[in-house]
């Protein structure tokens, strides 16, 4: 089905693998246009309930992206391919099931972006972050400018950016970059055992908890009104009668995502 990714479903948890290791997983057209439709599953398939991004190999997440396919664009040409790398990340962040960066070496340029477009990250000690889009006399474009100032504040994402310095694994935890280091033969298995124990909890809850923390960076709404609101919602859904009455009896819970 695909040729720069590969796939697969297990215990409900889509994993999705960036495979052009010898290109050291760059985002090229043909990666974006199936890493789409990969995300577009999440969303439309009832046996995924959760997913991981990461890239194959042991030196890359995603290095960048292809730059070969950058010459020879104009500036119409370039806020298409920018446009286009934003609407993709966005609906990663999105996306009402979770999705987990498990990042197995180089996040650079788009692949640093693809990570933060994730509701968490997960890295190897190997891994390294950075924007060094500068050094090709360009910035970042598939939304890092905002996403790295959120997660790790102002200064830090200026300094990085116009600098193109790599941030290392440690680094980036102690910055709230990622939330856990592990070593990298424990890094699947780690994005794992988190998603397998929120695959146990209400998924319309999942999805209303990642909404509102959203809300927080939306200037169009009130994230605390879209609390209530998102609040309120739940009280409509089985899964919270189902839940209370678990609690309230002492057994576990059995949600149904209705």
């Amino acid at each position: 089905m695909y040729s720069a990714i590969t796939t697969s479903i297990e215990n409900a948890l889509l994993l999705i693998t960036i495979n052009r290791p010898d290109k050291m997983n760059a985002l090229n057209k043909t990666v974006l246009d199936e890493l789409n439709a990969a995300v577009d599953e999440i969303y439309t398939n009832p046996a995924v309930k959760s997913a991981i991004i990461t890239g194959a190999g042991a030196k890359a997440f995603v290095a960048g992206a292809d730059i070969s396919e950058f010459q020879g664009l104009k500036h119409q040409e370039g806020i298409a391919l920018a446009q286009k790398g934003q609407d993709i990340f966005k609906k990663i962040e999105n996306s009402p099931k979770p999705i987990v960066a498990a990042v197995n070496g180089f996040a650079l340029g788009g692949g640093c972006e693809l990570a933060m477009a994730c509701h968490f990250r997960i890295a190897a000690d190997n891994a390294r972050f950075g924007q060094p889009e500068v050094n090709l006399g360009l910035i970042p474009g598939y939304g890092g400018t905002q996403r790295l100032t959120q997660l790790i504040g102002k200064g830090r994402a200026i300094e990085y950016m116009i600098t193109g310095n790599m941030i290392d694994a440690n680094t980036a935890l102690q910055f709230g970059l990622v939330n856990y280091v592990v070593p990298q033969e424990e890094l699947l298995n780690k994005a794992k055992s988190i998603l397998e124990l929120v695959n146990t909890k209400a998924p319309l809850a999942v999805g209303r908890c990642i909404k509102a923390a959203n809300a927080v960076f939306d200037h169009t709404k009130d994230g605390f009104s879209e609390e209530v609101k998102l609040f309120g919602e739940c009280f409509a859904t089985e899964d919270m009668v189902e839940g209370t009455s678990a609690f309230l009896e002492k057994r576990k819970p059995n949600f149904t995502g209705k």
